[in-house]
């Protein structure tokens, strides 16, 4: 005891060294919760997902009795994702998507759509499409696909689109003139028929063209065509409109402006006849009367020769015999004033 009482006060030990040590145990306790709670929110954020609004989430799963896509969607909210699960998001909200050529919001390579008229000859066009996912068949959409909102609207959906753009395009031409030579056929004009303007766009032999009310016909029946493809998958289609205009091939629009500018001369020519036949005919009208108020008179005369001995007395005033074959007037005898007297007799008799 002597020895161990001695060892003791031989010890050199710390003034408040039990402080310290519970200083140390509430700092571990304190870093080991935040650990924990580092942790769990890792966990959490690995093992969870938020749906947000406008969105619907789809469950795939790889065990349990029912492994694949779980047909029935997740609303908004948080929801937990187990063991073999995943839970990726589809967009219900209404949408509008752009495939074009340029890069835009909607994606940074081409997009843009080909397609074809009647004889072949390719076009390309930038087209918007409006539509919305149905919230009860968006699990159903990813089952048939198996693809990302993003890759279905790149891949399947463009491709519906391009085909049933291209359907409808190849039964019209690109334009009726690009058609027709260059030189219209213009016939001889017989006189007296009626002249009429060269044919026209949308004449019985060529009712429809993509350079015209074509351009619209076309897009509304592929929407429509569209429509009946995708509404009973789930996507309803609102809308489809060409952004801007189609790009033609340079051959065609140079065909198309060589047969307007020869239809606009034609049309400029067959203007100048129409003048031409009309000034004659006025004059030929003008003619006919003439004659026919010559006739008038020569009648009127040979049935009252008196009419012509008043216009001689007229025309000598009075003054002169009209069995004379010269007449002298004397320096006393006012002309001037007889022919005033004459016209004021003629203006009040009018």
């Amino acid at each position: 005891m002597s020895n161990f009482g001695s060892g003791l006060s031989g010890m050199n030990l710390p003034i408040g060294g039990g402080g310290g040590g519970s200083v140390r145990r509430t700092i571990g306790l304190v870093v080991v919760i935040i650990v924990l709670i580092l942790i769990s929110t890792l966990s959490v954020s690995s093992c969870s997902v938020t749906v947000e609004s406008g969105y619907m989430g789809i469950k795939t799963t790889k065990f349990g009795p029912n492994p694949g896509v779980q047909r029935s969607e997740l609303g908004p909210g948080f929801h937990w994702e187990g063991i073999g699960e995943k839970i990726r998001t589809y967009q219900t909200l209404q949408r509008t998507y752009s495939y074009t050529r340029e890069p835009n919001a909607d994606g940074r390579e081409n997009e843009e759509i080909t397609f074809s008229d009647v004889l072949g000859l390719p076009m390309t066009a930038d087209v918007a499409l409006t539509f919305r996912i149905r919230e009860d068949k968006a699990a159903d959409l990813y089952a048939t696909w198996r693809q990302e909102f993003d890759a279905f609207i790149d891949g399947p959906l463009r491709t519906s689109v391009r085909a049933a753009i291209a359907r409808e395009t190849e039964k019209l031409p690109v334009a009726c003139n690009a058609q027709q030579s260059a030189t219209p056929n213009v016939q001889p004009i017989a006189p007296g028929a009626p002249v009429a303007a060269p044919g026209t766009p949308d004449a019985d032999d060529c009712p429809g063209q993509l350079i015209g009310p074509g351009r619209q016909i076309v897009l509304q029946r592929a929407m429509q065509a569209l429509q009946r493809e995708w509404t009973p998958q789930g996507l309803e289609i609102i809308r489809m409109e060409w952004v801007g205009s189609i790009r033609y091939p340079e051959t065609v629009l140079a065909a198309i402006q060589s047969r307007t500018t020869a239809e606009q001369n034609t049309r400029a020519a067959l203007e100048r006849v129409n003048l031409e036949r009309a000034n004659a005919e006025a004059r030929i009208a003008q003619a006919r009367g003439q004659a026919e108020a010559n006739r008038l008179l020569a009648e009127s005369i040979r049935s009252n020769p008196e009419v012509v001995r008043l216009r001689e007395i007229e025309r000598t005033l009075g003054i002169c015999p009209l069995s004379a074959d010269t007449c002298v007037v004397g320096s006393d005898i006012n002309v001037s004033a007889l022919i005033e007297a004459r016209d004021a007799r003629a203006g009040g008799g009018g």
